[in-house]
């Protein structure tokens, strides 16, 4: 009996840690290692976190810029539940990120500049685990064993976040980003194998820089990762993506702007106890044809409750 409830307890710290992207506007390029696996049904997740970027950043991918130097710097707020949806596992979260940005870059010959703060725009997302991942109660998890598992979500970027058509580099996007995607793990003892690919799609921005359209076709991702699972439920991620696609088109004349980028980034968990877990990822990019070159830093934490989690025993 002692044996189980190690074993699910081990499982509890390595298998809820709710990973979130970098920083929920750079859509495309997310680096999300364990997005699907399985977790006891009725729990809730707050988090909130720090990110550092820097280099060729920006909100929006439609904005191809040279010479770029920007900061940003953001705080993340996030919402998630994990579902019970038709016997399948599932989760629904939230994410609301505050950026501040500052720097300088050239834009068809043009140099701009922009120091600004405010809103970055809202994700929504709703996953599902199609295959090996059922749907159980905190009191399945003793007898549950992780193999292969095959999932899908739907992400939705809602435009709720600072833009002002003057200006050309800003936090929010002023338009909706709708990235269906589907993905499958692979755990062989302590080693898990990702790959998970999706595209972004964008509605058109009829209020683009001083005034003109601009529409961009999707951007295809694919990204896998190789993690490694620690004593004690803390894990470590090698992480890699590759992007391509959307080129734009401005008030009917489409550009010479496709998108071929490669990121590599490192994550580390670290749970504390079975309801606080902390996060750290690293990234970089590796070959940029169009687009965003930068490097990023970010940290997590996460507060979990409900669905049957055991309470913390007071030493």
């Amino acid at each position: 009996m002692c044996r189980r409830v190690i074993k699910l307890m081990d499982f509890l710290l390595l298998g809820v840690f709710l990973i979130l992207s970098e920083i929920s506007s750079v859509n495309a390029q997310d680096l999300e290692p364990r997005a699907y696996t399985n977790i006891p049904r009725g729990l809730n997740f707050i988090v909130a976190g720090y990110t550092h970027l820097s280099g060729g950043v920006l909100f929006d991918p439609a904005v191809p810029l040279e010479n770029a130097n920007i900061k940003v710097n953001g705080s993340i707020f996030a919402y998630a539940r994990s579902l019970n949806i038709g016997g399948l596992s599932g989760k629904f979260d939230m994410i609301l990120p505050y950026a501040w940005l500052s720097g300088t870059a050239d834009y068809q010959g043009e140099s701009v500049s922009r120091e600004v703060s405010g809103l970055a725009d809202t994700r929504l997302r709703l996953s599902v685990n199609f295959f090996g991942a059922p749907s159980l109660p905190m009191s399945g998890f003793k007898d549950y064993k992780q193999n292969l598992v095959i999932g899908g979500s739907l992400q939705v970027y809602y435009p709720t976040g600072q833009y002002d058509p003057e200006k050309l580099v800003n936090i929010g996007t002023h338009r909706v980003t709708i990235k269906p995607e589907l993905g499958i793990s692979k755990t062989i003892g302590k080693l898990m194998f990702e790959l998970t690919g999706g595209a972004a799609f964008y509605t058109t921005n009829h209020n683009f820089y001083k005034g003109k359209t601009r529409s961009q076709a999707p951007i295809g991702s694919l990204q896998g990762h190789v993690n490694y699972n620690f004593q004690r439920g803390i894990w470590a991620a090698a992480d890699g993506t590759y992007y391509w696609g959307g080129h734009t088109t401005l008030d009917g004349i489409e550009g010479n702007d496709l998108q071929k980028n490669t990121r590599l980034g490192f994550t580390f968990a670290l749970p504390l106890n079975i309801r606080h877990s902390l996060k750290l990822s690293l990234s970089t990019g590796v070959s940029t044809r169009t687009g965003t070159d930068f490097n990023s830093i970010s940290i997590f934490w996460q507060y979990r409750w409900g669905g049957g989690l055991p309470k913390i025993k007071k030493s």
